[in-house]
């Protein structure tokens, strides 16, 4: 007997082959029970209630397919494991359905309905709720930057860009801006689960059913938003997945970068925030250190779920306009970790965040140094003596590389010993009271104060516009839920 034949007794000579089972329906089915199970019943009451009320089978047979269905559901989802005689786990929970109330009866459930649109219907029921829980994680984490914002609104710090220190701000005008990308991200993330929250029963295999459904009751019953009306799209669309793995990869990447930029604000040198000791690690040899580990592993779950949404896009990547949904059987787990893991990302760093201690005396100190203010000298003479700008700028530029090359500060010049530099560009002799301002990171800020600048007043004025703001979308996304909720409670408890 050849390798061929012993290969080929021990796969089989009917589908499915020994490898197709275990390295793809087996898994396939392992992901199905770990995810689809739920929804795979809620799918089942609203369809077999909808085909009740249009009198496509009579409510006595229907009030009985509820009975099995709902005894099934209540099957516990560790013990099933896969079993050849079913394709996958839709088969196996017909069958069960099948013992409890016949078989006959259990294959009307089918009436008016295809695997396609059932599938595509789970994958967004399953997708609505990692969004409904991101979005809850993301609202509380914006609360606590929005707390920490409103009490640094005069938390001098050093700003940077090119990773250098460039201006002085605050502390709560870059937790500001973190906040407001925040923002954007999860109006990305809302946009997608409108398009995620539609619903595309009723397009049965592809082109609908000769039978009188109506697909906007089982759109109600399953608390989806409206229909995809178009039968085909229903099942060969796939820009739902693309959108929600793109508003997940652009929402890791910005809170990456400023996880990064946190990673540096607990470093010894920088010196600007102290993590809670909940949240960082003694080394096991070197005992004076207090390594950020909630930072660290925040930003490399970030990375795992940046990466688990571009799986999915490229599994999408040219996949025929039809139906997916066997290609989304194999895609859709990466988008599930994809949430989860940006779900934990939040959750830590809202710990994180809401614990935070900042050293504000270390960072005002350091708001002084590195010349940083010296872009209020070319302000100063461009403003109060008439100096061209770029004359100005260059002026500041030439002050502030003798300031390096002696190995100063500005607040170690006199004004006497600037008036002297000043002379050899312009006739301008600064005051001791504008040399003052020009070396303060208090006044720095305070001047500027143009709309969305580091003016503590303005500072404030967006954090009370955004707080107001916040109270409102953190509402909008309760009464979503509740919603949802009342509308799951009344499908479960649903009775002819």
């Amino acid at each position: 007997m050849t390798k061929l034949d012993d290969f080929l007794k021990n796969e089989g000579q009917t589908f499915p082959g020994k490898t197709y089972v275990e390295e793809l329906l087996m898994p396939v089915f392992n992901d199905q029970r770990d995810f689809l199970f739920h929804v795979m019943f809620d799918i089942h009451r609203a369809h077999v209630i909808m085909l009740a009320e249009q009198g496509i089978i009579p409510d006595g047979e229907a009030k009985v397919m509820l009975q099995g269905i709902n005894k099934v559901a209540q099957t516990d989802v560790g013990l099933l494991l896969y079993e050849r005689q079913f394709e996958d786990l839709f088969f196996m929970m017909e069958a069960k359905i099948g013992e409890e109330i016949g078989a006959e009866l259990a294959g009307k459930i089918h009436i008016a309905r295809s695997r396609n649109d059932m599938g595509v219907a789970m994958y967004r029921l399953v997708l609505r709720s990692h969004f409904i829980q991101l979005l809850g994680s993301a609202q509380s984490l914006s609360e606590a930057i929005l707390t920490q914002a409103e009490k640094h609104t005069t938390t001098y710090i050093t700003g940077y860009t090119h990773t250098q220190p460039a201006q002085p701000t605050t502390l709560g005008h870059y937790f500001l801006a973190i906040y407001d990308v925040l923002q954007r991200d999860i109006h990305r993330l809302w946009s997608a689960y409108e398009n995620v929250n539609q619903s595309p029963l009723g397009a049965a295999a592809l082109t609908t059913t000769g039978f009188p459904i109506n697909r906007e009751r089982t759109r109600d019953l399953l608390g989806f938003d409206r229909i995809i009306e178009n039968s085909y799209d229903a099942i060969g669309g796939a820009d739902y997945l693309l959108e929600t793995a793109t508003a997940l990869m652009t929402c890791m990447v910005d809170t990456g970068r400023w996880i990064q930029d946190f990673l540096q604000h607990v470093t010894r040198e920088f010196g600007t925030f102290y993590v809670a000791d909940p949240y960082v690690q003694v080394s096991s040899i070197m005992p004076q250190k207090r390594n950020p580990v909630s930072i660290e592993h925040s930003r490399s779950i970030a990375s795992s779920a940046y990466g688990d949404a571009l799986a999915a896009i490229n599994m999408i990547h040219n996949t025929p306009f039809g139906d997916i949904v066997d290609t989304e059987d194999d895609l859709q787990p990466h988008l599930y970790r994809s949430f989860t893991n940006a779900n934990r990302v939040f959750k830590l760093m809202y710990a994180v965040i809401t614990t935070l201690k900042v050293n504000e005396e270390h960072t005002k100190k350091m708001a002084a140094k590195s010349s940083i203010t010296i872009t209020e000298l070319a302000d100063t003479l461009s403003r109060e003596y008439g100096v061209s700008f770029r004359k100005a700028h260059s002026i500041a530029s030439h002050i502030s590389k003798v300031t390096i090359a002696e190995k100063k500060e500005l607040f170690d010049w006199s004004v006497d010993e600037i008036n002297q530099i000043i002379k050899e560009f312009v006739v301008v002799r600064l005051t001791e009271a504008e040399w003052k301002k020009i070396i303060s990171p208090e006044y720095f800020v305070e001047i500027r104060s143009v709309q969305g600048g580091p003016n503590p007043t303005e500072v404030q004025r967006m954090i009370d516009e955004r707080k107001h703001s916040l109270a409102n979308k953190i509402k909008d996304y309760e009464q979503t839920v509740m919603t949802l909720n009342q509308k799951h409670k009344m499908l479960i408890e649903f009775s002819f």
